[in-house]
């Protein structure tokens, strides 16, 4: 099955790969998941399927464990969870990042980034505004942000900070710093928060949170608030005004009440961009900032002229 699978695995085109028990294999070329219908496989095969590639990632997958998440060989995404849990059969989710990184020109001609947008983009990077950068999974969040690093000075010293290493960036100076899940006697995890904290002592000129699911959110905000600009950060939203709720609930993960998290979200974060994926096509959807409104709270707006952009 490995050696099946590896096919797909080298197809350039192909982006994301999900096998659903012995239901199948489907494959997203950009405009959808489509099944392969050279693809067979039965539940016993799919299972043993999971556990090798889980393995090669460092981690182990069983009964007591059954939902893992590994990076693999040329940084691959590999998710699984086994029967019973998955309902359908043993599940696997991989996700393949581009070999060579986009820049901001790549997806001007690409159709994602306007020939404007690419030009604010830039200042943005070269005025070290601190940004997040919010989408659905698959629109593009973590390229947009490989591909706005790119534009950074190269006398400048990006540190990173990711649960899975996804992010490539085409820069001389790059640290990546990954978390680490506990072993079998639960010991030994690193998360993300304490490498927020490890990397200010690195010398960074920019911070860079690669995702942030969960209580992270809290120290990437005191991070960016204490004379760290030039930073940035993603998370999923459904639309730039879906923000501030997203922003809420994951600070109050971190213990952070709203209020608090709104005084401290519109002081850190000077852009927002959000992105979305339209018919295959991976865009900007819109551009904004965090304001406190009237009511203590946190609101997203689409204008940037306060921002200078």
């Amino acid at each position: 099955m490995l050696t099946q699978l590896e096919a797909f695995l080298l197809d350039p085109s192909i982006t994301d790969i999900v096998i659903n028990g012995d239901s199948g294999l489907w494959c997203d070329r950009g405009s959808g998941f489509v099944r392969a219908a050279e693809w067979e496989c039965a539940e016993a095969d799919v299972r043993a399927l999971a556990r090798t590639l889980i393995s090669a990632g460092g981690r182990h997958i069983d009964e007591a464990h059954p939902c893992v998440d590994v990076r693999l060989a040329r940084g691959i995404r590999a998710h699984a969870v086994l029967a019973p849990v998955s309902r359908g059969g043993t599940s696997i989710s991989l996700r393949i990042p581009r070999q060579t990184p986009l820049s901001l020109a790549d997806m001007v001609v690409g159709g994602g980034v306007t020939a404007e947008d690419c030009a604010r983009l830039r200042a943005v990077v070269a005025s070290r505004r601190n940004v997040l950068i919010s989408g659905a999974s698959g629109t593009g969040k973590t390229t947009l942000l490989g591909a706005m690093l790119a534009e950074v000075p190269h006398t400048e010293r990006i540190v990173i900070i990711e649960d899975l290493s996804e992010l490539l960036v085409t820069h001389p100076h790059v640290v990546s710093l990954e978390a680490r899940q506990p072993n079998l006697e639960g010991v030994g995890g690193i998360d993300v928060t304490t490498l927020i904290r490890e990397a200010l002592r690195m010398s960074p000129d920019r911070l860079i949170v690669g995702e942030c699911r969960g209580a992270e959110i809290a120290a990437l905000l005191m991070a960016l608030n204490t004379g760290h600009s030039g930073g940035a950060g993603t998370i999923h939203a459904n639309s730039l005004q879906d923000i501030p709720a997203r922003l809420e609930a994951l600070g109050a993960l971190a213990g952070l009440s709203v209020g608090a998290l709104a005084r401290q979200a519109a002081s850190a974060i000077d852009v927002v961009i959000h992105l979305e994926k339209v018919d295959g096509v991976r865009r900007i959807a819109s551009m904004g900032r965090l304001v406190m409104n009237d009511a203590g709270t946190l609101s997203a707006v689409s204008a940037l002229d306060d921002c200078g952009v």
